[in-house]
């Protein structure tokens, strides 16, 4: 869902990469209806293990209550934004935390924009 928002939010102008330390076989379907009804559709993603060279590469990590499992170099920005997890869930109950993670989005591009005027 973060990258369905930080993808339609932000346009090109961030590239978004987006795995897990534990990735679901699929995507939860309660998080593809729960997006499909804001107009983004992310029923086409695959969930992907996160690799060294994924971290590496960005400039901000975030992970979602797994900050454990993440390598850490220097240089980078790590958030731990501590969600509950939508898998299991029907979509009344990922709508929540769909909501939050658009709100965390939205912070996180306005940090990125102001960081690039500096």
């Amino acid at each position: 869902m973060a990258a369905g928002f930080l993808a339609r939010l932000a346009g090109d102008r961030i590239e978004v990469r987006s795995a897990g330390s534990l990735p679901a076989d699929q995507v939860t379907p309660a998080a593809v209806e729960a997006m499909k009804e804001v107009g983004i559709d992310i029923a086409d993603q695959q969930p992907k293990v996160l690799t060294t060279e994924a971290v590496q590469a960005s400039d901000y990590v975030i992970t979602m209550g797994r900050g454990d499992a993440c390598p850490i170099f220097p240089g980078k920005k790590y958030l731990d934004w501590v969600l509950e997890d939508p898998a299991g869930n029907g979509v009344a109950s990922v709508r929540p935390i769909r909501d939050q993670i658009k709100t965390r989005i939205e912070n996180l591009i306005a940090e990125i924009d102001a960081e690039a005027d500096r």
